[in-house]
C-alpha cells in the first residue's frame, strides 16, 4: 500500500487523500457496469493511497453501498481501516429509477442514516450529507439533525452539497460543517465568484465532483460516440448537439496544451482543479470517477503533475471561464440546485 498527499477538509474535517474516489458510476448513470472491474478499482485505489470513498444511498438505490461494503471487506485490513466513507443522502427514488425531490426532515434524516448504516457494514458514517437541499426543510434543521447523529456517534463530520454562500452560512452556524460537495473544473468554474470565497472564509473545504465533467473533457469522449440507455449524459445539455461539438472543440485546445506538457487532457484537467486550493487559499479535493482501473491509473497520475504559470495561462487560453455550452445538468435538475440561485 502506498500513500498519496493528504489535505484536510477545512478546519474541523478529517485529513484525506489528495484525491477521493467517486463511486457514483460503478451503480448507476452511466449505463451497465462491471462488478468485480469495480471492486478491482476500489482496491487498486485503496492500494495506491486513496482514503475518501464517496457514494449516496440513491445510487442504484442502495447498490453503491453495498458495492462498497463488499470492496471494504475484502480489502486488507490496512487499506480498510483508512478508509473514510462520505455519504449522500435525502433522494427519493421511484421503482422505476425516476428521482421525485428530496427529504431534509430530521425524522427522514435519521431513517436514511439507519438503513446506509446497515447497507456499510459499518457502524459510523464519516461524512454525512443531503444530497440537495429540501426547500421545505429549514437547513438549520437538516443540519441540526445530523449534528444530533454526531453526538450519537453515528456520524463523524457534517458535510452538504450544492449549496448557495447564504446557506453555507446557515448551516455552518448551527454545527461545525466539514466540506462542500459541488461540482468544479474547468468547464464549471461559478463556484468562484461567491461560494469558494465563502467556503473560504467560514474554514470549510471543498470536495470537487465532476472534475472531468462526467467524462466531457477526459479527452476519450469522442463526437460520434452512442451513450448507452440510462446513461444520465443523453439528458445533460452539454452533450446535446451543436452543445457537444463546441465543447469538444474545447479539449481539443486544451488537449494541444496537455501534449506540450507530456500529460493527458484528463491529468492536465485534474491537475488544475488540485491546484485551486493552494491558489485560492483553501484545500479542494477533486473526486474522480474511475469506473476501472485503467481510468483510474491516469488520474492518479495528475498528483505528479505541477503547472506553473505559463501552463495555467496556456489553460486559461484554451479553457476560458465560462466557455462551456450547456448548463450541466437538464432544467429540472438545475431547479434543484440551491448553489445556482
Amino acid at each position: 500500500m502506498t500513500s498519496l498527499p493528504t489535505r484536510s477538509l477545512g478546519t474541523t474535517g478529517p485529513q484525506v487523500s489528495a484525491l477521493g474516489l467517486g463511486c457514483m458510476g460503478m451503480s448507476a448513470l452511466y449505463g451497465e457496469s462491471d462488478r468485480a472491474e469495480s471492486i478491482a478499482t476500489i482496491h487498486a485505489a485503496l492500494d495506491a493511497g486513496v482514503t475518501l470513498l464517496d457514494t449516496g444511498d440513491f445510487y442504484g438505490m442502495g447498490h453503491n453501498e453495498l458495492l462498497i461494503n463488499e470492496a471494504l471487506r475484502t480489502a486488507p485490513a490496512a487499506a480498510r481501516e483508512q478508509a473514510l466513507i462520505s455519504v449522500k443522502f435525502g433522494a427519493l427514488r421511484t421503482v422505476e429509477g425516476g428521482f421525485t425531490g428530496y427529504d431534509g426532515r430530521p425524522a427522514a434524516v435519521r431513517n436514511f442514516a439507519a438503513y446506509s448504516l446497515q447497507r456499510l457494514g459499518t457502524d459510523h458514517i464519516d461524512i454525512y450529507r443531503i444530497a440537495r437541499v429540501d426547500p421545505d426543510v429549514p437547513i438549520e434543521e437538516t443540519v441540526g439533525a445530523i449534528a444530533e447523529l454526531v453526538e450519537a456517534g453515528h456520524v463523524r463530520h457534517i458535510g452538504l452539497s450544492e449549496v448557495g454562500a447564504d446557506t453555507l452560512r446557515r448551516a455552518a452556524a448551527v454545527a461545525p460543517i466539514a466540506d462542500l460537495q459541488i461540482e468544479y473544473s474547468l468547464v464549471s468554474r461559478s463556484i468562484e465568484e461567491k461560494i469558494l470565497p465563502t467556503a473560504r472564509e467560514l474554514g470549510i473545504g471543498i470536495t470537487a465532483y465532476g472534475v472531468l465533467s462526467r467524462g466531457l473533457i477526459s479527452g476519450h469522449f469522442t463526437r460520434d460516440r452512442e451513450l448507452a440507455p440510462g446513461d444520465f449524459r443523453g439528458m445533460s445539455p452539454r452533450f446535446q448537439g451543436d452543445n457537444l461539438r463546441r465543447n469538444l472543440d474545447l479539449v481539443d485546445r486544451l488537449r494541444a496544451v496537455a501534449e506540450a506538457k507530456g500529460v493527458t487532457v484528463a491529468q492536465i484537467a485534474i491537475a488544475w482543479v488540485l491546484g485551486q486550493g493552494p491558489r485560492h487559499g483553501a484545500d479542494v479535493v477533486p473526486l474522480i470517477g474511475a469506473r476501472s482501473r485503467t481510468r483510474l491509473t491516469e488520474a492518479l497520475g495528475a498528483v505528479d503533475v505541477t503547472l506553473d504559470e505559463a501552463d495555467l495561462a496556456a489553460i486559461e487560453r484554451a479553457v476560458p471561464v465560462g466557455a462551456a455550452a450547456g448548463e450541466r445538468y437538464p432544467a429540472a435538475q438545475m431547479a434543484h440546485l440551491d448553489s445556482e440561485h
